[in-house]
């Protein structure tokens, strides 16, 4: 019995064997291994989405508290920046006192990027209500401003003088502009 193949059939059983090899290899060579790796990235990428997830959370919690915090105290932020006038501060607390003078304004050092003024300061009042109602004026003044103790009392007649130091704290501009820009390098 004789088998009759001719040339043409020969030639695609050779060019469909070889196909097939080179898929073989193809597949096994290239297409598996980056499989593979493929999807160890695309764990790796989950786990990277949901880091990035709770951070990005975390974030926008603490940018909300950062916000309320800052509208809550816009005017502490804002004693901050303005400078201290002896005379706007006479002014302004002269109702609780009969009188009030401000003497030895001496910058102190400075404290973690404020500047630091203390301030001497000679008042008479007509009753320590008085002197309580000033310090409740202070705090919520138009500076940020520590009254330091011991606060001295002495009576003089029908009135009662008081001496006391302050610090009056500022904020020290180009300390923090400064140190802003050494951490953008």
């Amino acid at each position: 019995m004789k088998i009759n193949v001719s040339r043409h059939q020969i030639y695609i059983l050779l060019l469909s064997i070889f196909l097939l090899l080179f898929v073989l290899v193809f597949s096994f060579a290239l297409l598996i291994p980056e499989g593979k790796e493929y999807r160890v990235k695309r764990v790796e990428l989950k786990k990277e989405q949901k880091e990035y997830a709770k951070y990005k959370a975390f974030h926008d919690e603490t940018l909300e508290t950062l916000k309320e915090l800052q509208s809550k105290n816009r005017h502490i932020i804002t004693a901050f920046d303005r400078p201290f006038s002896p005379e706007r501060f006479e002014k302004q607390h002269k109702v609780n006192f009969s009188s009030l003078t401000i003497s030895k304004i001496e910058r102190s050092k400075d404290e973690e990027g404020f500047s630091v003024y203390e301030v001497n300061t000679t008042s008479h009042i007509s009753s320590p209500t008085n002197f309580y109602d000033f310090l409740d004026a202070v705090n919520k003044g138009d500076w940020i401003i520590g009254v330091n103790f011991p606060i001295k009392f002495l009576r003089d007649g029908e009135m009662i003088k008081s001496s006391f130091t302050m610090k009056v704290y500022t904020n020290n501009k180009d300390k923090n502009s400064s140190a802003s820009k050494s951490e953008a390098k």
